[in-house]
């Protein structure tokens, strides 16, 4: 299987990109490959500009997508898989993250409408999300976060464009200074990588 990773976060010495390598490890162990996408090493643009917006709305359907944006749906077409590795910051994606999603799913590609109906377009239809986050889990459950990012991030933006089958897991209890999850996380993540199917 190859998975391709979105992975959105500005530094590498958090536990996002801790996340991100114990994922990576997993999967090779498993003999799956993986592509990535670092959106801020990138510096992946997350604006949505004039000339996209008018294609998304089809008033100007033929425009094609800037080449950053082609360079992103060649790899997500490559892949049998996509996983996602980010923050929860302000009870959602980072913005960068958010106008990946805005970009690169784009009408036409990602997905169709025919008549009143969506149809997808996309390849990959298996999906793993992994989402530290500084609240519990518990907390986040409690507070209705939870399903309002399955809501939005599982069911909308990727069930919405036909990517079936998500697993979003939340890795809560990451306060800074505080490490009392991290290893059971890390295990956890690895594992979630050699089983990944």
């Amino acid at each position: 299987m190859h998975v391709h990773i979105v992975f959105c976060h500005p530094s590498r010495r958090s536990f996002s990109a801790a996340v991100l390598d114990a994922l990576q490890r997993g999967l090779a162990e498993a003999g799956h490959t993986h592509s990535l996408s670092d959106l801020y090493a990138m510096g992946f643009d997350p604006l949505l500009g004039e000339s996209e917006y008018l294609r998304e709305i089809s008033l100007e359907p033929d425009t094609p997508p800037p080449p950053e944006v082609c360079s992103e749906q060649v790899l997500v077409d490559a892949a049998d898989a996509l996983g996602f590795v980010f923050p929860l910051w302000w009870s959602d994606v980072p913005a960068m993250l958010k106008g990946w999603f805005d970009r690169v799913l784009t009408n036409g590609w990602a997905y169709s409408y025919e008549g009143d109906d969506r149809v997808s377009h996309i390849q990959p239809d298996r999906a793993l999300i992994l989402c530290p986050a500084g609240h519990t889990r518990e907390h986040l459950d409690e507070t209705g976060v939870v399903d309002a990012m399955h809501r939005i991030l599982v069911e909308d933006r990727l069930q919405g464009v036909g990517v079936s089958d998500v697993d979003l897991e939340i890795l809560g209890g990451m306060m800074p200074g505080d490490d009392t999850y991290r290893e059971e996380h890390l295990r956890r993540v690895h594992e979630l990588g050699r089983r990944f199917r």
